[in-house]
């Protein structure tokens, strides 16, 4: 994540007007989790951080963004959740950001809680991003904020799945763009489903 989208992740969840966690979806090593944490700290507030640190699909062995020091060498598969732990202990982050390993959409199914704001940056694949967006959008609460991260209108910059979710929260009549920096959207939810 550049600094200039992390900033204005940071700045969207630091001006919250309404009350409720803060929730990430795809937090590979913990970058975005520093800037909304410094957020959710400054607040009083927590931010679940959802992600079943095995990789979305284009950081698999052979993708373009595979990283092989990212994989478990016992195991042989990418684990993540150790380098996001150290990344929210070095940055003091522990009490203010909660790991809640699992697969996305089985959390979202039991999740109960609303929140006021949700980030979505799991998988980039169309099955994943949408059922991430379907999952977990109806959890924002009236006045909340919903960021999307690699929105991309050239489809050469990147997948189109970030996009089409982005399209379907404007498309709905329920969201209302806030900002946009690169590939960062920030809606604001204005009406319920």
């Amino acid at each position: 994540m550049p600094g200039d989208e992390g900033l204005t992740l940071y700045e969207s969840a630091a001006s919250l007007e309404v009350d409720g966690p803060l929730l990430e979806v795809g937090s590979y090593c913990g970058k975005s989790a520093l800037y909304l944490g410094a957020a959710a700290q400054k607040l009083g507030r927590v931010l679940f951080c959802v992600d079943h640190h095995r990789g979305s699909e284009e950081n698999q062995p052979g993708w373009e963004h595979h990283d092989p020091e990212v994989v478990d060498p016992e195991l042989g598969v990418i684990d993540t959740l150790p380098f996001f732990r150290r990344t929210i202990n070095t940055a003091k982050l522990d009490k203010t950001v909660i790991a809640v390993v699992g697969d996305s959409p089985t959390v979202a199914a039991l999740w109960g809680t609303p929140l006021a704001m949700l980030f979505i940056d799991g998988g980039h694949g169309s099955v994943p991003a949408h059922n991430d967006y379907e999952g977990w959008s109806p959890h924002v609460t009236l006045g909340g904020l919903l960021a999307i991260h690699d929105v991309f209108d050239d489809p050469a910059d990147g997948g189109r799945p970030p996009r089409e979710i982005w399209c379907r929260a404007l498309d709905s009549g329920c969201f209302q763009q806030q900002a946009a920096v690169g590939s960062l959207r920030v809606l604001k939810r204005v009406a319920s489903a």
